[in-house]
Parts: structure tokens; C-alpha cells; sequence
């Protein structure tokens, strides 16, 4: 989150402001804190902070790089790599690896219970996913 704030060209006090005008006010020290994670931040706090950012949720969440080559923690997976990280919280593939021909319908599954229906990828005729 700082280095969106940062980017923005904003303090603490200026998004604290912020965050007032679209009523979920946070303290500047709470931001601060936030930031040092020493405040959890629930689902409502993250989406009015990406919005008071003016940027999608996941770009709070996850750091700035899609390399594969670099590993990023996610609570409840481990370790995966950054590009399967951003692919999965933009809702473009599971987290979990996909095997060649993807003999469990891991891609299919994820479309059917993570996309609504005009989101999900338009499969290859006789492409299961």
C-alpha cells in the first residue's frame, strides 16, 4: 500500500482524507500502522483503500512484478511464483499448477465457480481446459 500511496504523490494524512470523504474513515496512524502490518485490514478497509488508491485490490495485496523467477506468500497456498500469483487474484487461472491437457479440468472448474458467466474464457472447440 505505501508504495501506491508513494506513487500517488500522497502522505498518510492526505489518504486518512481520503479515505474520510468515501466514508470508511481511517486514521492517518492506522494507515501508517497498515502499512508497518501492524493493523489488519478487512475485505471493506482493502476495497476502499484500492478505490481511494484508484487501483484494483490486488495491486495492495501482491508486490510490483509478474517474473516468474521471483516467489511471492500467499496465506493458505505457500509460495508460488509471482506471475501465477497475479494471474490468479486477476482471476485469470487457478493457483494450483495445470498439467499439460490439464487431466483434472483444474482451468474448467475454475471458470464454472470463479468467473461469472460472461468472464470466463472462451475455450477451443474440444479444448476441455
Amino acid at each position: 500500500m505505501r508504495r501506491v500511496r508513494e506513487l500517488r504523490g500522497l502522505s498518510t494524512y492526505d489518504l486518512s482524507r481520503l479515505m474520510e470523504a468515501i466514508g470508511r474513515p481511517i486514521a492517518a496512524s492506522a494507515v501508517a500502522k497498515i502499512e508497518r502490518a501492524e493493523r489488519r485490514v478487512d475485505v471493506g478497509d482493502l476495497t476502499a483503500l484500492a478505490a481511494a488508491l484508484r487501483v484494483n485490490p490486488s495491486a495492495l495485496l501482491l508486490p510490483l512484478t509478474d517474473r516468474a523467477s521471483e516467489t511471492v506468500e500467499i496465506t493458505g497456498v505457500g509460495s508460488v511464483d509471482a506471475e501465477s500469483a497475479w494471474d490468479w487474484m486477476d482471476g485469470e487461472m487457478p493457483i494450483e499448477r495445470i498439467e499439460p491437457g490439464d487431466p483434472t479440468g483444474a482451468l474448467l472448474q475454475f471458470q464454472v465457480y470463479a468467473r461469472p458467466p460472461g468472464r470466463r474464457m472462451q475455450l477451443a472447440p474440444g479444448e476441455e481446459g
